[in-house]
């Protein structure tokens, strides 16, 4: 008997259907039960720091409580077979679980199998169980370097926000670069003065062309092209409209049509996946995850067939297997015709840094289960995001959508030059997957010459806008901009700030709290690189150099640490610790007196005597206290 552990019970039951078929046995030779850990099985101490600073950062690991039932169920299982298969995700993540699990079940080096695979397929979990490795050293010890700093640098930074700010807050390293970027949108907005300023819109017709409204902007004024800023006042276009209003017409004085070609978008990755998810289906980060989660680990389709319908979510390459493109191509050719498939194979190149190439892109495991077919099976959300997927990938071998953009100048009384475009579908190519990309604006058939009569002309007043707040989406994108963070941790960046009380959503919209300002005001005046984007995309750039094998862990963590000691040592020394303010208000439990003191969820009043009497009350700001205890 061999042993499969898998990290869910999804996954074992979807991996125990495909090991119990003839066909599968037969290729892979043997029997198999399959397990799951139920993710991780042991972590760093929460009551402590658990990171020895003066031997080597050597971190102290101890089994998670809810794991030590299932490890001794593994370990006998694991005693008894012949081979252990660690089946744990494809990333430093489940590289580093397949690592612990090595080590509490005291595995022996020949009984150990690695496998990885992109999908929960019948080929890939057959694929991996015939190509099994060892567990890579490289990848657990990036794992281990990322854990060990965020370690130090929460339970070391976070006594000083205790003592400066308020109880139980928290500082984290990637956490608070994200929070940095929040904080400077904001001072922009607040720094920023709107500034007025106006466009001249005009509407014209012709009986020759069939009285079409044909709409344009005063794009230049006497043989000079206008700038944005040029009309800073309402005088200064209402002198232009009068002045067309009386010439009454117009003379087209340029046409021009243009054929263009507009490629598909490449195949989703993590980020951009999130992003699409958060603007059009309005799903969080970490509702997108989740949900392609259950898509990943298999879905029961009925008749005792349970399948992946998505590949591994957490990637930031682009790259597809060449069976994929080959299954999508054909799909097309029959289901749309030839006309609809791209000449060539479309290969999209990866932009991000340091991205984990030998990683696939999100895609459906099979375009043959469109989302059609598998609505029955899916939940509303599940198909949603399935639909996403499935049309995102199809699309890439599509033929590219062709159109025709025709652009119009319009000369009135020679100095007003106003100007209009169109666009008319020529082939709908991949967009006959999304209709919105195939939207028309058209304009008539329009010779230059022609003479024009004009329906009106107004001015249109405009202030200047400030920087717009980060949504979720464009929190991450420029997360993935500066190399912070990495596929797997946007979601929980985005997740932890909210959680914490620094940011707000309102409407959807990022917005500082007065908590996360003083948190990240402290950050920036006492530790500048902890916030800094560029040096937390560094740190970055070195836990991939240890994936690499390039780097050693320690020395990364030792480069971080040493200097934010120093710091730390420094501020401890010279901040100033908060002193609770003091009320006329007497505690109902011992007759001392109340005094206010601050928390993540905002102030309250607690006993001076505090922690002999843990008595509490509701802070009102007018200066009274609700009599009930909290």
């Amino acid at each position: 008997m061999n042993l499969v552990i898998v990290e869910s019970p999804t996954k074992e039951k979807t991996i125990s259907r495909f090991l119990a078929r003839p066909d599968i046995r037969a290729v892979v030779k043997g029997s198999f039960t399959v397990k799951s850990s139920y993710g991780h099985i042991r972590d760093l101490p929460r009551s402590v720091l658990g990171v020895d600073e003066a031997n080597g950062f050597k971190p102290t690991y101890i089994t998670l409580p809810r794991a030590r039932k299932i490890l001794s169920s593994l370990k006998k299982l694991a005693d008894g077979a012949e081979f252990v298969y660690l089946a744990t995700d494809f990333d430093r993540e489940g590289e580093a679980i397949a690592w612990h699990l090595a080590e509490t079940l005291k595995l022996p080096a020949q009984k150990i199998r690695r496998i990885t695979f992109h999908e929960i397929t019948p080929q890939a979990i057959t694929h991996a169980l015939k190509h099994p490795r060892a567990v890579e050293k490289a990848l657990v010890e990036s794992q281990q370097a990322r854990r060990v700093l965020d370690r130090l640098v929460g339970y070391k930074l976070s006594p000083l926000l205790w003592k400066t700010i308020a109880n139980k807050l928290s500082a984290g390293r990637v956490q608070s670069a994200a929070l940095k970027f929040i904080y400077d949108r904001e001072r922009e907005i607040e720094a920023f003065k709107p500034q007025e300023y106006w466009t001249v819109e005009a509407v014209f017709r012709s009986p020759a062309a069939k009285n079409i409204p044909i709409p344009t902007r005063l794009t230049a004024l006497k043989g000079r092209k206008l700038d944005k800023m040029e009309l800073p006042t309402a005088s200064d276009a209402a002198t232009i409209v009068q002045a067309v209003r009386a010439a009454g017409s117009g003379v087209v004085s340029r046409v021009s049509v243009e054929r263009k070609n507009k490629s598909p978008l490449p195949p989703y990755v993590t980020s951009s996946l999130q992003m699409d998810a958060s603007r059009t289906l309005r799903f969080s980060p970490s509702r997108t995850m989740a949900t392609a989660q259950r898509l990943y680990e298999g879905v029961d389709l009925g008749g005792g067939e349970s399948v992946g319908l998505i590949t591994y979510m957490r990637t930031d390459s682009v790259n597809v297997s060449a069976d994929a493109v080959a299954e999508a191509r054909a799909f097309i050719r029959e289901r749309h015709g030839e006309r609809y498939l791209s000449e060539h194979v479309r290969v999209f190149k990866t932009k991000v840094k340091n991205a984990q190439e030998a990683h696939e892109a999100i895609r459906p495991t099979s375009v043959e289960r469109t989302p059609e077919l598998m609505k029955p099976h899916l939940t509303e959300e599940m198909f949603r995001l399935y639909s996403m997927i499935w049309k995102r990938f199809v699309a890439t071998q599509m033929h590219d959508m062709v159109y025709e953009q025709t652009r119009l100048d319009v000369d009135v009384a020679g100095d007003y030059r106003f100007s209009g475009e169109g666009r008319r579908i020529v082939f709908d190519g991949y967009a006959s997957l999304y209709p919105d990309d195939a939207e028309e604006t058209a304009l008539p058939a329009i010779a230059e010459g022609q003479n024009l009569s004009l329906e009106r002309c107004d001015g249109i007043q405009h202030f200047t806008e400030p920087p717009a707040r980060y949504n979720e989406a464009s929190l991450i994108k420029e997360l993935e901009k500066n190399g912070i963070g990495r596929p797997s941790t946007y979601a929980s960046i985005v997740d932890t700030i909210k959680h914490r009380g620094y940011v707000q959503l309102k409407e959807r919209k990022f917005s500082i709290t007065p908590l996360g300002r003083q948190v990240i005001e402290l950050l920036v005046a006492r530790f500048p690189e902890i916030v800094d984007r560029s040096y937390t995309a560094k740190v970055e750039e070195q836990l991939d150099e240890i994936s690499n094998g390039k780097e050693s862990w320690q020395t990364v963590v030792r480069q971080f640490y040493e200097p934010l000691s120093r710091e730390l040592m420094k501020a401890q020394k010279e901040v100033v610790v908060r002193i609770p303010e003091k009320t006329d208000i007497v505690c109902t439990a011992c007759g001392a007196k109340m005094v206010v003191r601050s928390s993540r969820f905002g102030k309250f009043l607690s006993c001076e005597r505090f922690p002999r009497c843990r008595h509490k009350m509701k802070y009102e700001p007018q200066g009274t206290a609700s009599q009930t205890g909290i």
